[in-house]
């Protein structure tokens, strides 16, 4: 069964901006996404992430992260950003994040919140969790 709220990776493009002769590394990561649930819409993430080693296999990793919205909460229409803090592993991802205070646009205008990511690597949806006020 699939989560409620849930989104959906559509795009992913990772380079390794250092550490290329062996780990620890360093990579950038843009990816969109596609959000169902309390978030309707769709979203631009760019990641810095960290590998202990070669690559996720190799331990838990870190990754702060923002991550644009532009979409429909309550039927309210406009955009915001939130800052992730991401750990993943061979298993799955985890984060927790928060909205940029200021951050929200049109009728989102006000948006206060934080929620969490969360799934096993390789599915094709993911939960996600969010608390909100306006």
């Amino acid at each position: 069964m699939s989560p409620m709220n849930a989104f959906t990776m559509k795009n992913w493009d990772e380079k390794i901006v250092s550490g290329t002769e062996g780990g620890p590394r360093v990579a950038y990561a843009h990816a969109t996404m596609a959000y169902d649930g309390v978030i309707e819409g769709e979203s631009i993430c760019d990641l810095l992430l960290y590998y202990a080693g070669e690559g996720y296999e190799s331990g838990t990793t870190t990754s702060p992260s923002f991550e644009r919205f532009e979409g429909k909460i309550d039927g309210r229409e406009g955009t915001f950003v939130v800052r992730h803090e991401y750990t993943f592993d061979a298993k799955g991802i985890a984060s927790t994040f928060t909205v940029v205070p200021g951050s929200a646009t049109g009728e989102l205008a006000g948006l206060t919140g934080s929620g969490t990511v969360g799934g096993a690597m390789g599915e094709e949806k993911m939960g996600y969790t969010f608390e909100y006020t306006f």
